[in-house]
């Protein structure tokens, strides 16, 4: 179903405004009162990024989880929330629900946030977590080829950005990664060449305007815009990439450079898959599994981890 008029003036005017952290941190805080929250089976674990203990939350795919199993599947999430805001606790819902669907186990990683910790803190944190589970130093004793990277949104830039890292230092290579609209550009001014950031950039809740703050507040310095592992869609070099499934949504500024670079990937010689979901905003995954566009989406996922 299309969005339509009076749907349409609602989310003008919830895009009104820019960022101002703590608030937007409240804002995104509202998610982890989930009444349902204690009745999510999960596991708290934490791994090392040098001496600071970077907390995950593990869900099983079922009641149990087999710690010893080298047949577990396992999801490796990173959330969104444009990296300053929500939390492993913000998550809970949408990481049980995916644990559930895909029939995998689902590592959720509380990596670092800006500004406080501004680029690379965020992605280092994840790369360490990364690491950990591909190279079995972690609780879960997996085989690398059944680990999929999966993000979202700001949490889709950092799994990109994550296995262009691990081709550079060649400690680990992720096989699959699984990108959820996401931010992997860094122009969202007028100048932008995509055509989503200009039909999109106002009035469907995530806008041009925040993510350029949103940006602003993830960088150290004005030269980090410039690196790939900033905005991977920079990378001069895409080859070598895991077999990548790429999902958009129509209504969202970041469409075009999600679509873009799924077909950068595959020209470099990547197998890949992008499907843009229709009618559908920056952020619908939240919406929950019974969500039809979500349960379009995981049917997309499941099928994709077959072929894995």
């Amino acid at each position: 179903m299309a969005i339509n008029k009076t749907l349409r003036m609602l989310l003008k005017a919830l895009s009104y405004g820019g960022i101002e952290v703590h608030a937007s941190r409240r804002l995104a805080n509202l998610k982890s009162l989930d009444p349902m929250k204690f009745f999510y089976k999960k596991i708290d674990y934490q791994i090392y990024n040098g001496d600071y203990e970077i907390p995950v939350r593990i869900y099983p795919p079922g009641d149990k989880m087999v710690y010893g199993d080298h047949h577990l599947h396992v999801l490796l999430f990173l959330h969104g929330g444009g990296w300053i805001t929500e939390s492993v606790d913000n998550y809970n819902r949408v990481c049980s629900e995916m644990a559930k669907a895909s029939g995998c186990a689902v590592v959720s990683v509380e990596y670092r946030l800006a500004p406080e910790f501004p680029f690379p803190t965020g992605l280092e944190d994840c790369y360490a977590a990364a690491k950990a589970l591909y190279t079995n130093r972690f609780i879960l004793n997996v085989d690398p080829e059944d680990i999929t990277l999966v993000g979202d949104s700001a949490g889709g830039n950092l799994a990109a950005a994550l296995s262009l890292l691990a081709r550079e230092r060649g400690e680990f290579l992720p096989k699959q990664q699984i990108l959820i609209y996401p931010a992997v550009n860094n122009d969202y001014t007028e100048h932008s060449p995509f055509a989503s950031v200009h039909e999109n950039g106002e009035d469907y809740l995530l806008t041009a305007l925040k993510i350029q703050q949103y940006q602003e507040l993830y960088k150290s310095r004005d030269e980090d815009m410039q690196s790939p592992y900033f905005a991977p869609l920079l990378a001069e070099d895409l080859s070598g990439q895991p077999r990548t499934l790429i999902i958009t949504a129509e209504y969202d500024p970041l469409r075009d450079e999600g679509e873009e670079y799924g077909r950068r990937l595959k020209e470099a010689g990547n197998d890949v898959e992008v499907y843009r979901i229709r009618d559908a905003l920056h952020g619908y995954f939240a919406l929950g599994i019974k969500h039809y566009r979500v349960e379009e989406s995981f049917k997309l996922i499941n099928r994709f981890l077959r072929k894995c």
